[in-house]
């Protein structure tokens, strides 16, 4: 999960993500409202008196709200207690890093006006900028970062993102102060001043500026904090920015988001629209109404709509970046801890009819661990090009599975089985689980297979706490190398859903992070390549497609910012005519 990975190619990552989404043929995703749906859509007092504050805040030209769909809900505005894309995108609107991303996924200076870094590659220094200010005029000092980051790998805080710190990110004593060996105050940050952070690392980390857009690592001000205890980040009130948006309309659960142009913003003049208005539907159709009604500038479609609409010049295939897999529950479900059973289960998923049948979307069948079109190697080869290297472990083959079925219930001495799958309450995995549902019982032949649907947060929940038997779920690369997904197979790792546990796997993965291993490029890429295989041979998940957005983007609307990895949208430099 760290280390030294001297081919993160993000410009070409992004580039490959695009070619693996298809042409304008094929497309997303999806969720959106209709007009009259109260609770998804501001009043139009509202509107009228946010387009207002907009207007005065920003002055002359400063352009229209972007009406963004979201299909899902903020789960936590909180950056060190985030763990999903939907708040990951939010809290990027009104939150700078020390680094940002540019169009091709580059990392470049953002509160950072410029970093020094040691020739032996083992401590950062950054210089923040003097312009930089919070909301409240307060300048954004290194301390923020400190106290930050601190919080990050604090036991009592218990960020499911500490490892971006420690297994990650590598800095010093991270892992330590994680495990309550040490003091929090012991992490390897200082504030040299209030505009001079260093960072002390354990080993060279080649993508470690990458990592500084992450929001794990985003400021917080301490004295705000403090001043607001356990409310902060849950209301515009108890919310600080420093970036392009300042939050003035949220409420946990909310089902309307607004933003407005952050006047004091440090690079104000390049920020056109005069805010974001999100509006969270979980409706495919009444999505689609809402964008054809003209509430919605963007919005996400699938299934039988992307033939409605492929011809639209508003209609967009861009990647998402993430793949989507069922994860058995092998430590608790005797049945599943059969590894005949587990083969006959990956062996019956048609996932082509399932990316081309139901999504519609340009979602790539996948056949492992690691998707593709994300991470390149030392050779500038993609990680995933080849689909078929688990061939024998990995496919649709409906024989091959009903044997592999048979034997497993001959071992478990029973000849019929019910398992339970849960999944998020949203459009697409609601149809993906149907069809996921209909493979199984028509291939398996004694399964049943019975459907929860959920809210996503209580379905994390639930797999995190091993009250599970399969969960149909999906993961987003963090940074452009492997280790983002195949970090997640660590025994105990807190995305180890399956809790699954294998020491050979655990040394691989350790060498590739702080071992001889790590340092040597071409040798760290072949054993992560011999970790996915025990993955896959294990059959620790089941695969399914590498996600793509089918959306429809209004023409007027343009500057939008797609990656794969870390932050998906990013608006700073969108312009809505």
């Amino acid at each position: 999960m760290k280390k030294k990975i001297l081919s993160v190619m993000l410009a070409s990552v992004l580039a490959m993500s695009m070619i693996g989404c298809g042409s304008s043929a094929v497309s997303g995703v999806t969720e959106t409202e209709t007009t009259e749906s109260a609770d998804s859509t501001q009043s139009a007092d509202t509107t009228e008196s946010a387009d207002a504050t907009a207007a005065e805040a920003t002055g002359e030209g400063s352009g229209e709200d972007l009406n963004v769909m979201l299909e899902t809900p903020v789960e936590s505005l909180d950056p060190q207690q985030a763990t999903d894309g939907t708040s990951f995108e939010v809290i990027a609107d009104y939150t700078d890093g020390l680094m940002q991303m540019d169009a091709d996924g580059q990392a470049v200076n953002a509160i950072a006006e410029s970093v020094d870094v040691s020739d032996d590659g083992l401590t950062y220094t950054f210089h923040l900028r003097a312009d930089a200010n919070w909301s409240n005029g307060e300048p954004v000092t290194a301390n923020d970062f400190v106290f930050a980051w601190q919080r990050a790998v604090d036991p009592e805080i218990a960020s499911e993102y500490s490892y971006m710190l420690s297994d990650i990110g590598q800095i010093v004593n991270a892992q330590e102060i994680i495990d309550g060996a040490k003091d929090k105050s012991e992490l390897g940050v200082t504030a040299v001043d209030d505009k001079t952070l260093e960072v002390k690392l354990n080993v060279p980390v080649s993508y470690f500026l990458s990592l500084m857009y992450f929001p794990t690592f985003y400021p917080v001000n301490q004295a705000f904090y403090e001043s607001v205890g356990d409310t902060f980040a849950t209301s515009p009130e108890t919310t600080l920015s420093n970036g392009a948006f300042v939050l003035d309309d949220y409420q946990p659960a909310a089902t309307a988001i607004h933003l407005t142009k952050n006047a004091d913003y440090y690079n104000a003049d390049s920020v056109k629209l005069a805010g974001l208005n999100y509006q969270v539907i979980q409706d495919s159709q009444q999505a689609l109404m809402s964008y054809q009604n003209g509430d919605l500038d963007t919005t996400l479609v699938n299934g039988e709509q992307v033939d409605q609409v492929k011809d639209d010049p508003a209609f967009q295939a861009i990647g998402a970046g993430y793949m989507w897999y069922i994860s058995p529950n092998i430590q608790d479900v005797k049945e599943l801890a059969n590894l005949n059973i587990r083969y006959a289960i990956t062996m019956a998923l048609n996932r082509e009819a399932i990316t081309t049948d139901v999504l519609k979307d340009g979602s790539a069948p996948t056949f492992t661990a690691v998707p593709m079109d994300f991470a390149a190697g030392p050779d500038g080869s993609d990680f995933s090009a080849d689909q078929t290297k688990f061939s024998d472990v990995c496919k649709y083959d409906a024989a091959a599975a009903a044997d592999y079925w048979a034997k497993g219930l001959e071992e478990l001495g029973i000849t019929e089985l019910t398992l339970t799958m849960i999944h998020d309450a949203d459009d697409a995995p609601i149809k993906v689980a149907q069809v996921v549902k209909e493979q199984l019982e028509t291939t398996l032949p004694g399964l049943t297979v019975e459907l929860q649907q959920m809210p996503k947060k209580e379905r994390v929940q639930r797999m995190q706490e091993g009250e599970f038997e399969l969960g149909l779920t999906r993961w987003g690369p963090d940074y452009a190398d492997p280790m983002t997904y195949l970090g997640m197979w660590v025994t105990d790792n807190s995305n180890n859903y399956g809790f699954w546990s294998n020491a050979e796997y655990d040394k691989i993965i350790d060498e590739c992070t702080t071992g001889e291993t790590a340092m040597d490029a071409t040798a760290r890429w072949a054993a992560l390549y011999d970790a996915e295989k025990i993955v896959m041979d294990e059959a620790v998940i089941f695969p399914l497609y590498t996600q793509c957005n089918a959306e429809l983007i209004s023409t007027d609307v343009s500057g939008i910012e797609f990656h794969p990895v870390a932050l998906n949208r990013v608006y700073k430099n969108a312009v809505k005519n």
